[in-house]
């Protein structure tokens, strides 16, 4: 029985022990020996952890991340994946942010995070992959094989509804926020998700997405569901990922739009390309030319165009059977889900009308970890159980969109000032911060405006702190702590910028001006 997520490899193991679980680079295990390792790993971290308490993982992807992640849901813990591309005060920042107690890191990555490090009190043990050592007089260091001498793996305690993971995912208002998950949201999931993909045991899925992703984690959970072969894969160029799907016989992909579009213009083998059973779009809208090039090269392939949001794991998928007649639809409710389209009185919209996208159901997560304040603005009582003593907490995805008579939705757009970009959502106050951090700046306003290969490119507006801004400096100074998918495309300098009468920058009349 499914309970908890190791759950899932225990199963696969079970059923079909020598099948292929996952590959990376040149090494390929098995689900029994995936199956084992996790144990291994997990009886170790245990020796570390108690019930609950968090494990980063920041790491690329390889079979180690896989085997963390799921050691700690062994372990009783909850593991928290960090995106690799992030930079090291973002990194420390939330390590801090949910007390995180054991980081899984590389040594390289270790010395790039040191300094920061010190500043997360909750931190007591590091455990390195791929050898190398460190000292520090803050945590201790071992290494991961390392974890393999605690012996055997004693049961725990856990039900479906103990707390599993924390995703961060930029928050309108600044800092990341951690999403919780729990096992229940995350198994509910795969069931759905894999469900709809009509996934089996003879897919092999190219895992091209950040683990820290949902949609990225869910190329793991929805494939050990069924027992499917993950091909992992760090990102580097298009032509990899033909290479990958040539090489291993690829039958499903899941990727962001600005991924797709460099996919599309790529040469693809013939045989390559009819290998593939599905193809799916995550992330934003895909440009239907896009779509029609894709198609082409994957001519047995069915295409999913799906919509999620973090706290809720997926939401909607279009039934491949609709996308003619429906191209700019993101499709209906997934398996186990249930999504309205809500007044801001909470009343239900006609069809035609404009409202918020509302999720309920056995998806939605538990809240923002330590934010009362924004779990309560987000995950709210379901529209019409406001009188129940426990009434159902739905989420309120804070994204526009309407329903027609046949009951497909459409997405309008979001109602705050989110960025989305390459596949992120990106928090404009974030990089504001960061810009003032600087001390280059006076005034700082970053925006995302359309862009046919991002969905929307960055675009930060300033005024200098003296008479002149040194651009190149500022860029340089924004490379040090900011990923490459949160650098501002355009730079554009104003003496100074137009406020509304509340004294706040007037973002509407700000995004007029650069974009005439």
């Amino acid at each position: 029985m499914r309970i908890r997520l190791h759950d899932l490899l225990a199963g696969a193991a079970g059923r079909a022990g020598d099948s292929p679980a996952l590959t990376f680079r040149d090494d390929t295990v098995s689900y029994g020996e995936l199956w084992r390792d996790v144990q291994a790993k997990g009886a170790g971290l245990r020796k570390l952890i108690s019930r609950g308490e968090r494990v980063a993982v920041y790491l690329d992807k390889r079979i180690e991340t896989v085997s963390a992640i799921f050691a700690t849901s062994a372990a009783g813990g909850a593991f928290v994946p960090v995106n690799p591309v992030l930079r090291a005060k973002q990194v420390a920042y939330i390590l801090a942010d949910c007390d995180v107690r054991v980081l899984v890191t590389t040594a390289e990555r270790l010395e790039s995070l040191q300094e920061e490090l010190e500043q997360v009190k909750s931190l007591r043990h590091v455990v390195l992959v791929g050898g190398g050592t460190a000292e520090s007089t803050s945590f201790e260091v071992s290494s991961w094989a390392s974890l393999d001498e605690a012996g055997p793996l004693p049961a725990g305690p856990g039900i479906d509804v103990d707390m599993a993971a924390i995703l961060y995912t930029s928050g309108s208002t600044g800092k990341p926020k951690g999403v919780v998950l729990s096992h229940r949201n995350l198994l509910t999931g795969a069931e759905s998700v894999s469900t709809y993909l009509e996934m089996t045991a003879e897919d092999v899925v190219l895992a091209a997405l950040p683990l820290s992703f949902d949609a990225g984690f869910s190329q793991l959970t929805t494939s050990f569901a069924v027992g499917a072969h993950v091909v992992l894969v760090n990102y580097l160029l298009p032509r990899d990922v033909v290479k990958l799907c040539t090489r291993h016989g690829v039958t499903g992909l899941t990727c962001v739009p600005p991924l797709w579009l460099q996919i599309a213009d790529q040469t693809w083998p013939e045989e390559t390309g009819r290998k593939l059973r599905y193809f799916a779009n995550t992330g934003g809208r895909m440009p239907k030319t896009t779509l029609d090039r894709l198609r082409s090269i994957f001519p047995d392939a069915k295409p999913f165009l799906m919509y999620g949001l973090t706290e809720a794991f997926r939401s909607t998928y279009l039934d491949p059977s609709q996308v003619d007649a429906r191209p700019d639809s993101i499709g209906k409710a997934i398996p186990n889900a249930e999504i309205l389209v809500v007044r801001p009185d909470g009343s239900v919209c006609d069809a035609g009308e404009e409202g918020e996208l509302v999720h309920r159901g056995a998806l939605v997560a538990l809240g923002y970890w330590n934010d009362p304040a924004r779990t309560a603005e987000r995950f709210k009582p379901l529209p019409g159980a406001e009188g129940a003593l426990n009434p159902e907490l739905a989420v309120w995805s804070g994204d526009s969109v309407v329903r027609d008579e046949e009951g497909f939705l459409y997405f309008v757009g979001r109602t705050d000032d989110m960025i989305k970009t390459s596949g992120y959502r990106v928090s404009p106050t974030e990089i504001e911060e960061i810009v003032y951090g600087t001390g280059l700046v006076r005034d700082a306003v970053a925006l995302g405006l359309p862009d046919p290969k991002l969905g929307q490119k960055i675009v930060l507006i300033v005024s200098p702190a003296g008479d002149e801004l040194d651009v190149d400096a500022l860029r340089a100074a924004l490379k040090k702590d900011l990923p490459l998918y949160m650098l501002p495309k355009d730079v554009l300098v104003r003496p100074e910028l137009p406020r509304s009468p509340n004294g706040k920058f007037d973002r509407n009349l700000i995004r007029q001006e650069v974009s005439a």
